[in-house]
């Protein structure tokens, strides 16, 4: 794939010819096939047949983006109005028919929707994925082709690890981005979907959620400090008299009413005068 500034815009992606050139063509709609890759899976019937009612009243303004595909054309920018154009039921569509590779209508597709802010962040999150795996991108290609920092590109891309029910919330935008970040913090997937819900359900800001989780995370930390174990008064003074008694080191392991003592000893004639004290007791 040629390294270009898609950041810039799509004509930075798909140049113009020269002018003179016929680029602009009228193709069945029928003809028209959608990109199975495309970014953008939820369209907005609302704003389709707003968009169709505008089609009938002034045309399409701008023409859409196609490559030849067998006896097809496959879309590759414009899918909002060539749906909204069959809506209206007109029956061929502006379009300029280019030669472009499968990451290519990838790339276009997905700076089209990035373009307009079109795009749910779990589409986005997923498109990232695709150029990256597919077409063999590194997250600094990616960053210098989109327009994106790095650090946002890596973040989106983390949202594809929750559980699919946070992303269904993310999809039908009960959630954003910031809740989904701020929930991917969450080890144990009972409490991340329950906050998930409860963030849903009461309509809490990011800001409210990355404070739960901050309380939860140190609730964790917390829990997992060892507490000193509790002396046995008793125990301890029996050490305390064993240690004077014989001279040396005593451990009892256990409680008044079972356990063992250890005695330490550092040569033989220490381990016999040990024995000697015991014996005359």
């Amino acid at each position: 794939m040629n390294k270009r500034g898609l950041g810039r815009g799509l004509e930075a992606l798909i140049p113009m010819e020269q002018k003179g050139e016929e680029i602009v063509q009228e193709i069945e709609i029928k003809k028209i096939v959608a990109n199975d890759k495309q970014p953008r899976k939820d369209f907005d019937e609302k704003k389709l047949s707003e968009l169709a009612d505008s089609m009938k009243q002034h045309g399409i303004l701008q023409p859409i983006i196609l490559r030849k595909k067998g006896s097809t054309y496959e879309l590759v920018a414009g899918e909002r109005r060539w749906r909204a154009a069959a809506k209206a039921g007109i029956e061929k569509i502006p379009a300029i028919v280019k030669e472009l590779s499968n990451a290519d209508v990838m790339e276009i597709a997905l700076i089209e929707n990035l373009q307009r802010e079109d795009l749910n962040p779990m589409e986005e999150a997923a498109a990232y994925k695709t150029l990256m795996n597919e077409f063999g991108l590194t997250q600094e290609e990616l960053s210098k082709r989109v327009g994106k920092s790095r650090s946002l590109i890596a973040n989106t891309v983390r949202l594809l690890n929750l559980d699919k029910e946070i992303q269904d919330l993310v999809f039908q935008d009960k959630l954003t981005a910031g809740h989904a970040r701020a929930l991917l913090s969450i080890q144990e997937k009972k409490e991340r979907l329950k906050l998930a819900k409860k963030i849903s359900e009461e309509s809490l800001s990011v800001r409210q959620t990355e404070q739960i989780v901050k309380k939860i995370s140190d609730e964790k930390k917390k829990n997992k400090i060892k507490k000193p174990k509790e002396i046995n008064p008793v125990m301890l003074d029996i050490t305390e008299k064993l240690q004077r008694s014989l001279g040396t080191r005593v451990r009892i392991k256990g409680n008044e009413k079972r356990g063992k003592i250890e005695i330490e000893f550092y040569s033989g004639d220490e381990l016999e005068r040990i024995l000697e004290t015991i014996v005359e007791q």
